[in-house]
């Protein structure tokens, strides 16, 4: 696609948002647009302060918890699920054999305090910060590439990234984390500002004015959709269809960051904001959204359905108001997302639009308190996340789904989405749990991007020098988030597992079901060469002590001690595979590669 038809693509953004989102019951609506978007504007009326997502956080008498608003459906979960629900939620990574056990006897002792010091030590990990970067940095459409046609590297895009991951290691005050994302270039801390310039680019494209527009344009469309949960991109050539935001509100928003972008040809962006004094047009809506038709000037303000905006607001101030105690929307668009993130399903089914297309929530109590106690706790992720894991709604054992696959009443419903359900690992959560149960995974830290290998039939389409993989072979086994993000190219792990393109801001991943990722953990000279590393591990471990060698396989790779008939079953399959291969070690590494295939390897319950 080039640049001139993705601007043009703007005037039909709101045609498909509603699918891309989820949406089920979108319907057709007028589209208003005007050539005067500022004469022509609407009235902000009462009754679009009225839906729920706008209204003010409630509270709920006498609850004061997450187990006070939900229902308890399942018993509490076993200590080795608990281990190893933990410490894929705080790290992405699988606990080790020593882990469980320690864990498990301390639980049997003390339970409550056991749960506590896990959550604890997981929290301080630095593994935690490079966990739930990636939760961030698929709604900043984070890449390490342009994008479109010559997708050209960007050297410095990596800075940010390491931002991120020490900000969330540190537990940076969320309402800074966020502001400092915004105007940290106000606040003597630039790098953070790389979040608005992670968009795709074309720093080649002949008509630079388009160039900036666009580039303005989804810089305003991600601010919206990250810090409030809102489809505001839908405001750029015409009046939200749906939403009380105006064209003329989509460009007053932009009008924030207007004096940050001045493009120059075959200039790359960034990697941080800075503030241009010359040469910057003035702020104006845009007809239809054509760059080429410049409207009436406007000043800086925040959508007018939020209240009124302070004369001469600068970043800082949108910043500000943006991530503050007393904005409802963005503390329940990050609750919202944080829910997700800890049980498989948001309370608010699209946390990509809190709108009036999107659904309300099943359990608005639980969501308006969850919003309320991050600035209760100082706005520490951290401790809300031990809020979490501490609830006994977190620790109850996994549901089973049922045939029919939804609920058939609203509060089946609301207590299916406040029970646990088995949740398939990220692309990267399972590249890096192969890795650690194998013994190869490199925990360095930091640095410029890691250029994995690629298979020849993927790397032959790619421009020159853009398959070159790293030299040193030692990086290759370092964490998923290190590793280099191409936009126009994910990893063909990353990408059979759903990692998003990195277009615009994804909210929430898919978690398909395909044949391609069965062929993949089954085929693959990956799957195969951990495999054989865990069994040649194993044998030099236990010998040929069959039962201690499959004891041990399970404890590695699911967190747990087999079954007696798990027991039999394996030495069985070892025995039969021993004499159709060339040798014990080799059946091992078949024995062990099932395992890396079985859905309770490739899902957290």
């Amino acid at each position: 696609m080039t640049r001139g038809s993705l601007a043009q693509a703007g005037g039909v953004f709101c045609a498909f948002v509603s699918l891309l989102l989820g949406v089920i019951d979108a319907h057709a609506v007028s589209i208003r647009a005007s050539s005067d978007p500022v004469k022509d504007e609407r009235p902000i009326k009462p009754e679009d302060k009225e839906h729920w997502a706008f209204k003010p956080l409630q509270a709920t008498p006498g609850k004061k918890g997450i187990d006070d608003l939900s229902a308890h459906t399942s018993p509490p979960a076993d200590p080795a699920t608990l281990i190893r629900r933990l410490t894929f939620d705080l790290t992405g990574l699988p606990p080790t054999p020593e882990e469980v056990e320690a864990f498990s006897k301390a639980y049997i002792q003390h339970p409550e305090s056991s749960i506590e010091q896990l959550a604890d030590r997981l929290l301080a990990s630095p593994r935690y910060g490079e966990h739930w970067a990636q939760w961030w940095l698929d709604l900043a459409r984070y890449a390490d590439t342009d994008g479109f046609e010559y997708d050209a590297e960007r050297n410095r895009a990596w800075q940010y990234r390491d931002w991120v991951i020490d900000a969330l290691n540190r537990d940076m005050p969320f309402d800074a984390f966020v502001q400092h994302q915004i105007a940290g270039d106000l606040m003597g801390d630039e790098t953070a500002t790389g979040f608005l310039f992670s968009c795709p680019d074309m720093p080649d494209l002949n008509n630079q004015d388009e160039r900036r527009h666009v580039l303005l344009n989804d810089i305003a469309t991600t601010v919206g959709a990250v810090g409030l949960g809102l489809t505001v991109g839908c405001a750029q050539c015409h009046d939200h269809p749906y939403d009380p935001i105006s064209q003329a509100d989509f460009y007053r928003l932009r009008a924030f960051f207007d004096n940050t972008v001045l493009t120059k040809s075959s200039k790359p962006l960034g990697p941080a904001v800075r503030v241009f004094t010359a040469g910057i047009p003035a702020s104006t809506v845009f007809v239809r959204g054509d760059f080429k038709r410049p409207g009436p000037e406007i000043q800086p303000a925040i959508p007018r359905v939020f209240g009124a905006t302070p004369a001469k607001a600068d970043r800082t101030a949108l910043a500000q108001w943006l991530a503050s105690k007393d904005n409802a929307l963005f503390l329940r668009t990050m609750a919202n997302r944080l829910w997700q993130q800890h049980f498989g399903k948001p309370l608010a089914a699209i946390p990509g639009d809190l709108g009036h297309q999107g659904e309300a929530p099943t359990n608005p109590a639980q969501l308006d308190w969850l919003a309320a106690e991050l600035p209760r706790q100082n706005w520490s992720l951290k401790r809300l996340h031990k809020l979490i894991v501490m609830s006994q709604t977190y620790q109850q054992s996994a549901c089973v789904v049922r045939p029919s696959g939804r609920p058939e009443t609203q509060e089946g419903l609301k207590a299916e989405l406040q029970t646990q359900t088995p949740r398939r690992l990220t692309g990267e959560m399972l590249r890096d749990a192969m890795l650690s149960v194998s013994g190869q995974l490199n925990l360095k830290t930091g640095g410029p991007g890691v250029k994995l290998p690629l298979p020849k039939e993927i790397s032959s389409t790619l421009l020159k020098n853009q398959s070159e993989a790293t030299k040193d072979v030692s990086e290759h086994t370092r964490r998923s988030i290190y590793t280099f993000a191409r936009r126009n190219l994910r990893h063909p792990l990353y990408e059979l597992f759903d990692r998003p393109d990195a277009q615009i801001s994804c909210a929430r991943r898919n978690a398909s079901i395909t044949a391609p990722q069965a062929l993949m953990l089954l085929n693959s000279e990956f799957a195969h060469g951990i495999a054989v590393k865990i069994a040649t591990q194993l044998n030099e471990q236990h010998g040929s002590d069959a039962a201690a060698l499959i004891t041990a396989a399970t404890m590695n790779c699911l967190s747990r001690q087999p079954t007696p008939l798990e027991l039999e079953i394996g030495q069985k399959f070892l025995q039969k595979q021993t004499a159709l291969t060339p040798g014990f070690r080799e059946a091992l590494a078949d024995y062990c590669l099932a395992l890396l295939n079985s859905n309770e390897f490739v899902y957290v319950d």
